[in-house]
Parts: structure tokens; sequence; C-alpha cells
């Protein structure tokens, strides 16, 4: 520590007027905030390995050549292993995500734009990042291989896959695991693979622009990786439908610095490194949960296990013996119970190609309303104020299900939140720790699935549900937008949101194949 603050005074020319600590990441490295006499603040790092602090250096600064929003090196002692970089502040993506995580991934539109930000630096990052960089800087070694890979699938194998005491035989194994390593490593591309692309590894300045950390493990690599790795990570518990707007966020951000491939070929590749990263995280949490006993990590092993048997359920990978050892895994006792998330058919719901109104034998055959089979089904949901009456139906078919949300909790009668709506996150967390809301919506998704399941099955096209409250502001808003993604994301058909007091529309498409 003496040894920094020299180098502080060395740079500064002064004492600190203070030295904080700061939380550690998952290195051993140590962060200290420096405070000046005038009040600006930098980061002093101690670390434990002179190679991994010059492939930080040497990164950033190549990093800031072209422009890209990381922190600026100060000052590097002699032995490499302290230095002085850029006060980015305190907040990280992960910090401002909490929200949205605790909800069991219920991220509200602020949530989702940081997000969306993000993922669209990315490949500027990755590409633009990637010119002119000397990989031979890179920590512990400079390009991504098969090597890499056959180390991290053997991690899993020792580290998670052991433990839990699941027959396997290990040359089969073995044998998929380099099948495998060689369609990971077969498409090259000059850009830098980040390899720690997480939200603790993105911070914020004051409009929620990123920045980004940690990035000294990078090499060359695939860009797949570090998309696989931020949108799979177990705990951050991103709905599907998110994954998806991310996905096509990244895909045309890329588009703006290389030739991308197809979207079916891109989906594909997507849908290798997802798996490959899922076997990865679980070995990290084999080892720390089930040999070193932190318990954060076996916490987050049952949304990793949740995210590997969606997958399974929802690609084709041809690596059979993998694919049963996996299938045999996720079904073992200990992960019975882990996945609650309903699974969506890959396909979504479709007319039924059957009678689903069998009479009786005696009864002769039923008859048929004149809508029936028409499909496909498009759901609108409205919020409103009853003080300007109840939206009407203009698909003629009489209304649909009208619900009052004025028993609930009313944020309106509070100062802080009388000029927001049901859309921003200080009244989406009040409603939410009030909980109110919550027990009001289940039973309105009980009775709103097995109308929209039997509308479905009939081919109908056309149905509507409707919210009010005092002002259509707050109660009525937050309903409508979570009925609307509840059916969109169960469903897979389109849904139409209207917040009339509000004037705000959104349409959420039934979703395309690929993006």
């Amino acid at each position: 520590m003496q040894q920094l603050l020299q180098l502080y005074r060395q740079y500064t020319g002064h004492d600190p007027s203070s030295v904080t600590p700061m939380a550690g990441a998952g290195s051993n490295r140590q962060y200290f905030r420096f405070l000046s006499p005038d009040n600006t603040t930098l980061v002093g790092v101690i670390g434990t390995s002179r190679d991994e602090n010059n492939a930080f250096v040497y990164l950033s600064r190549h990093f800031r050549k072209r422009q890209l929003p990381v922190p600026e090196i100060y000052a590097v002692s002699n032995d490499l292993m302290r230095y002085l970089q850029e006060d980015l502040g305190t907040v990280s993506l992960f910090d401002a995500l909490k929200g949205g995580r605790e909800a069991g991934g219920r991220y509200n539109l602020h949530e989702q734009q940081l997000l969306i930000n993000t993922i669209r630096q990315l490949p500027n990052f990755q590409i633009r990042g990637a010119r002119g960089l000397d990989w031979s800087n890179c920590y512990p070694q400079p390009e991504f291989n098969e090597e890499n890979v056959l180390f991290d699938l053997n991690y899993f194998k020792y580290c998670f896959l052991k433990p839990t005491d699941l027959d396997f035989h290990e040359l089969k194994l073995e044998a998929n695991f380099r099948l495998m390593a060689k369609d990971l490593v077969a498409e090259t591309t000059d850009c830098f693979m980040y390899r720690d692309f997480q939200a603790r590894n993105v911070m914020l300045d004051a409009e929620g622009k990123p920045a980004f950390i940690d990035f000294q493990g990078g090499r060359k690599g695939p860009f797949y990786y570090d998309l696989a790795s931020f949108l799979w990570q177990a705990s951050a518990r991103y709905p599907d439908k998110l994954r998806r707007r991310l996905i096509y966020e990244y895909y045309y951000s890329l588009k703006n610095y290389i030739e991308v491939p197809t979207k079916r070929h891109f989906i594909r590749r997507m849908a290798l490194f997802v798996l490959f990263r899922t076997l990865q995280v679980l070995g990290a949490y084999g080892f720390r949960g089930y040999f070193e006993r932190k318990q954060h990590f076996i916490d987050s092993i049952p949304p990793a296990i949740s995210n590997l048997r969606q997958l399974l359920d929802s690609e084709d990978y041809h690596y059979p013996y993998l694919i049963d050892v996996l299938d045999r895994l996720t079904g073992l006792p200990q992960f019975a119970e882990v996945d609650s998330v309903p699974k969506e058919r890959a396909d979504g719901y479709r007319v039924a190609d059957f009678n689903v109104y069998k009479a009786h034998q005696n009864d002769g055959p039923a008859t048929f309303s004149k809508y029936d089979g028409k499909g496909p089904l498009v759901v609108r949901v409205f919020s409103f104020s009853y003080r300007k009456g109840i939206p009407e139906d203009e698909s003629g078919n009489g209304g649909g299900y009208v619900f009052d949300c004025r028993s609930t909790h009313n944020p309106g009668r509070y100062e802080p939140y009388k000029k927001l709506t049901g859309l921003d996150e200080p009244v989406i967390r009040f409603l939410e720790d009030d909980g109110e809301i919550l027990t009001f919506l289940d039973h309105v998704y009980a009775l709103a699935d097995a109308h929209v399941a039997r509308y479905i099955q009939r081919g109908f096209t056309s149905l509507m549900f409707s919210f009010g409250c005092t002002g259509g502001q707050h109660r009525s808003v937050y309903s409508a937008q979570h009925l609307a993604e509840h059916i969109h994301k169960k469903f897979n058909i389109e849904v139409r949101v209207v917040h009339r007091e509000q004037n705000i529309s959104q349409v959420m498409l039934a979703p395309q194949v690929g993006l």
C-alpha cells in the first residue's frame, strides 16, 4: 500500500485527502479510491500478476486510442505491480439492473434501454478494438483455440459433472468434447473477445452511457462468445423476449463494422456458444460451490441448470452422447424443481387440427361460430381512466374483459409519484413492494390464459382486455403492460397495448423464425 501511495504522490504532487478500499472483483487485485484535496478522485490498483497488469494497461491505452469508453491509465509503477486509473464512478450496469433481477427478470423500460445501449456498443468494442492490436500482450494467451475449449469442458466434467455421481462413459464424452471444440474454433475473425463481458464489468455515467472495465483476460476470438456470456448469465434471468430483442440489436449493430453472416447461420452458431458458455459456467459454479463451499455459487446452480434445460429443449446439437449426458444431468432429482419458467413451444400455438368440442355420441355434431378458424389471434390491451369512459371495441366483437384496478394501493396519492406512470421504475417498485397489484394480476392471468388458449384453438382473431383506475396513469398502466407482456411471452401471438390517457401505444409482434 505504501508503494501505491508513493505512486499517487509522484503523479499528483500531493497526499490524498482519503483512501477508501473498494469492493473486490473475482480476482485478487485490490482497488482503492483516492480523494484529492480538490474533491476529484482516481482509482489505485495493486495487482498480483505482472503479466495480467501489463495486459490491462496495454489494452486500456490501445482502446483509448481507438476512442473506446475505457478508463484512462494515469501512472504505472516500474515493476508493473501497481497503477492509477480513471475513476468511472460507483454505478455498474449490474447495480442498475437490480430491480429487474430481483423481480425475477421483469425488467422495466429504463432497465431494458440500458441493456440495449450496452449491447449496441459491444460490436464497436470487439471489432474496432481489435484493429492494430498487438495480440502478444494478451493474458494468459493471445487467441481462443481448441486447447481453451477442452480445458473448460474438462473443468465442467471434473468440477461439476463428476460430483453429481451421474454415470457416464469418459471416452465417449471426450470424443464429443473434441468435436465440439473443433466446431467452436471453425470460424476465425479479427475480433477482440472480451471473455468476461458481464453486467458487473460495465460502468454507467450520469446519462446511463456504458464504459468497460476488467477486459485484461481478453484475446483474439469469435464475437459470439461475449454475446452468449452476457445474455445467458444465469442470475440475470433475462426473459426470452428480451434476449431476442438484444440479439437483434447486436446483430444489426455488428453490421456497421463487418460483413455479417446470415441470420440463420448467426443463430445456429450462437446456440453452440451458448451451450459451451453454459457448461463453462457450471464448471466454475461447481468448483466455487461444491469444493470451496461458497453459497453464492451454490445458489447460482439452479438458474444455470434451468438455462441448460431450456437450451436442450429448444436446440438440436449433433453431439449425441454429450446431449444424452446433459439430458440425464438436468433430470437428476436435485435439479428437478429449479425450472419455474414456463417453456414456450418453438413454433408457438397453432389453430387446433382437431375438434376441440367433442360432443357426446347421442348429441349429434356441434355447430360453430362464423368466426371459427379465421385466426391468427390478435390481443388488444388498454389502460384507461374511468373518468373518461371505458375504451370502445372497434373489432365489433363486443368489448372483452374490463378490470377495475381501484381496489389496489394507489401510488398517485403520494407526491413523489404524481408525475410518473406505471411504466416508470419508482412506481413499479412501489406497486410490487406493496404486493396488492401482484395478487390482483395473478387472478387476471389465470382468467386471461384460459380465454386466450381457447380463442387460439378456435381460430378467433380478436380479444380485448382493459384496465381502469382513477386517472389511467399508475395502476391501470402497470397492469395493462404486464398482462400484454405475459400473453405475448406465453402464447407467441401479436399483442397491441394502448395506454390511452398517456398517449402511448406499442405493438408486440408474433415472433418470426430466426431473430
